[in-house]
């Protein structure tokens, strides 16, 4: 039985009707992916519907790199986050929009989620803005560790920790009480012994400018920009639907509450992204043309011998 009330799916039917009909012309699509992408998956989103912050703020880059205490409490609170992250599997939302890839109509997404999973739904045309969870790199010789052999290494050091009862935070974090950080036992890096750090960008650090521009490459070959759970609080994010709206290009804005660019938008839909998104792909597929061209001219006798 479905958890909503008949107001409730009228509403969401209007909403999947709306962001169709903004799709339906449009085969370039930029999509930018937010926190709120991924909630349904069971990994917590940053900010409320107000843009406020739901958390303290997540760890800064810059504490990070200064302070091996700072680093001994995202580790403790990481291995117990990144049971959360590791055993996430991709829902609707994302696999709506691998659909919408699969058919020619998304040129480029790039999601500021590091949990990979819109590549579990199959999306390819993809760029991941702020890394993912999933490798660690040192801060010193830029070696690079999977992040299932730092996990296990992170337990063997530290028994008992990996079981510790917590609330599971945004990015793989995690809300421990009542425990010492400075018993923690943090490895170094192998080759040269510096400091190791998730392969994603923190807060205050700036995102490697190679990424920035072949996100913005793809803006500009774009028809349309779509974006999906996200806030764009952060300019991070925020800047490339401010350069699709430079650019002229139409922008559709799909997230449950007030966004930095509503004044910029063509679209506004405040629906769960997970609800919304498959409804769109089946009215776009229904509303595409049946297998053939059937846009070319009724066919006449050739008047030429052998000719088909």
């Amino acid at each position: 039985m479905s958890p909503y009330g008949l107001r409730d799916r009228i509403l969401l039917m209007q909403a999947a009707d709306a962001l169709a009909d903004f799709l339906t012309p449009r085969r370039r699509l930029f999509v930018l992916t937010g926190a709120g992408c991924s909630t349904e998956s069971g990994i917590p989103d940053y900010r409320d519907a107000d843009g406020s912050w739901k958390h303290r703020q997540p760890m800064r880059y810059q504490e990070f790199v200064a302070s091996g205490a700072a680093r001994r409490r995202y580790w403790a609170r990481s291995l117990v986050g990144w049971r959360r992250i590791a055993a996430a599997e991709p829902n609707p939302a994302h696999r709506a929009l691998a659909r919408l890839e699969e058919a020619g109509r998304i040129r480029c997404l790039v999601t500021q989620n590091v949990d990979r999973l819109h590549q579990k739904a199959g999306s390819r045309r993809l760029i991941d803005l702020h890394g993912h969870l999933d490798r660690v790199e040192c801060l010193g010789c830029g070696m690079g560790y999977r992040r299932e052999a730092f996990q296990e290494e992170l337990l063997r050091r530290n028994p008992g920790w990996g079981g510790a009862p917590a609330r599971i935070t945004p990015d793989g974090d995690a809300e421990l009480r009542n425990v010492d950080y400075d018993s923690f036992d943090v490895p170094e890096c192998l080759r040269c012994g510096g400091a190791l750090k998730p392969w994603v960008v923190f807060f205050g650090e700036s995102v490697p400018a190679h990424r920035v521009r072949r996100a913005m490459k793809a803006v500009e070959e774009a028809d349309a920009m779509l974006v999906v759970g996200s806030s764009l609080m952060v300019f991070s994010g925020y800047r490339f639907a401010r350069a699709a709206a430079e650019r002229g290009v139409p922008l559709a804005l799909l997230n449950l509450g007030r966004t930095r660019a509503d004044e910029l938008a063509t679209l506004k839909v405040e629906a769960s992204c997970a609800e919304v998104l498959p409804q769109v792909v089946e009215r776009l597929a229904s509303d595409a043309p049946p297998q053939g061209d059937v846009t070319r001219p009724t066919s006449r006798p050739c008047p030429r011998p052998g000719c088909r």
